[in-house]
């Protein structure tokens, strides 16, 4: 699943047919509004969350994807310029404010 929880970066925000129940380590909320993002397609809308959630299999499914397990240790969106690196948790994440520079630093 991936869901978003920055309302300004999607279009046609509306009700959901189904509701989503997202489990993390805070809390279990339901999610009940999708949204579209140009570019990618109809995500789940979040207004509460924290983050920015994508799926990898569905990000895999959009875009090709090499993932570095040597040096860099990152995964890189290539047609999106985004890449994903481990925080100190292992959690997967992408610096938005700087992605290009580190996507041509890589190549």
């Amino acid at each position: 699943m991936d869901a978003f929880c920055d309302g300004r970066v999607l279009s046609n925000i509306n009700d959901a047919k189904r509701h989503l129940v997202l489990h993390c380590n805070a809390r279990t909320t339901s999610v009940t509004k999708k949204g579209d993002h140009k570019g990618y397609g109809t995500v789940c809308y979040h207004p509460n969350s924290l983050a920015h959630i994508l799926s990898l299999n569905n990000v895999k499914n959009k875009y090709r994807v090499t993932y570095y397990s040597e040096g860099d240790h990152c995964f890189v969106v290539h047609s999106s310029k985004f890449i994903f690196r481990p925080s100190k948790g292992g959690l997967f994440y992408s610096d938005m404010t700087n992605d290009v520079k580190k996507f041509l630093s890589i190549q």
